[in-house]
């Protein structure tokens, strides 16, 4: 089977206090997006596209893509390798773009960007989270099973393991039963604290530590452009069109298709530790992290050849 890996990588990373996403941390200086690749790739994955802004391409080619166009993938496919850019060219005609706008407008206007290149079952993940390869795998065999039209998949993890002390996080905070997705709901004020409890400051509310999130690790069939582009569409005609800040979610967009019946997500079990950076104080926990999984052979000495 054909599969693409979707990574999205073209956000501010303002909170962070720099690009996070090309930040070598690794012990021989990956980037954490390299991680995913190299974990996708021995999945069975024989596609990459990057979602950057236009600016980063000379970036990306020297940091890691170059490399990569010299690797195989785990069935022995080589690897194919695309660049889709979000900015503001590819908005609807119908939308004036507000002058003041600098912000981008969110993860499902960064899948709509790569449409086209993307044309077989795709993994679509944040280029700044760590994942595990065993979820990579799971994706894998799932997008192999997946029906053309109706269905999509996500691995989901506990709250507590994707949370930082060093500020709150936006999650989509997932309810679940027999291994289908009921509900989502994004909450963008999660705070964990010294003793492992965690909280919605938005609403006061104490959250499980085992609560399922989902982290943008879905995994869908092409026919979700054509979902993605109405909602998107209707996110623009709305009044969150005109907010200078505000942005259109894949999350959000999920939880829309699921209360309408028009999608069916089954949730799909991971076994690995996820670690992301959403601040700058993250940095040395998830470079102890990579640390140690080269040290136990989870990754070979230096990722490519």
């Amino acid at each position: 089977m054909s599969a693409s890996l979707v990574i999205m990588a073209a956000g501010l990373g303002s909170r962070y206090g720099g690009s996070k996403q090309v930040d070598g941390i690794g012990p021989h200086g990956e980037i954490l997006m390299e991680y995913a690749v190299y974990d996708a790739l021995q999945a069975g994955f024989n596609k990459v596209v990057f979602i950057i802004k236009p600016e980063m391409e000379a970036m990306m080619e020297q940091l890691c893509v170059a490399k990569l166009r010299r690797q195989t993938a785990g069935n022995g496919r080589a690897v194919q390798v695309a660049y889709a850019f979000q900015d503001f060219s590819s908005l609807p005609q119908f939308y004036t773009l507000p002058p003041e706008r600098v912000k981008p407008f969110g993860t499902v206007h960064a899948l709509l960007c790569a449409e086209d290149v993307v044309q077989e079952p795709f993994c679509v993940i944040n280029a700044d989270d760590y994942y595990g390869g065993g979820a990579y795998r799971t994706m894998y065999k799932a997008l192999d099973r997946l029906p053309a039209t109706g269905k999509a998949v996500m691995v989901g993890y506990h709250l507590k393991n994707t949370a930082s002390l060093y500020g709150t996080v936006s999650r989509g905070v997932c309810e679940a039963a027999e291994g289908t997705l009921r509900s989502i709901r994004e909450t963008k004020q999660i705070q964990l604290y010294a003793d492992g409890s965690l909280r919605d400051l938005a609403t006061g509310q104490a959250l499980a530590p085992d609560t399922l999130v989902s982290m943008n690790f879905w995994g869908f069939s092409p026919s979700i452009f054509h979902a993605a582009r109405t909602y998107f569409k209707a996110f623009l005609h709305s009044p969150a069109g005109a907010d200078l800040k505000a942005e259109c979610l894949l999350p959000v967009m999920v939880g829309d298709l699921l209360g309408r019946g028009a999608l069916e997500v089954n949730v799909l079990p991971s076994y690995d530790r996820w670690f992301g950076m959403t601040y700058r104080q993250d940095r040395e926990t998830v470079a102890e992290e990579l640390r140690q999984l080269h040290a136990q052979g989870v990754y070979p000495g230096k990722l490519w050849n």
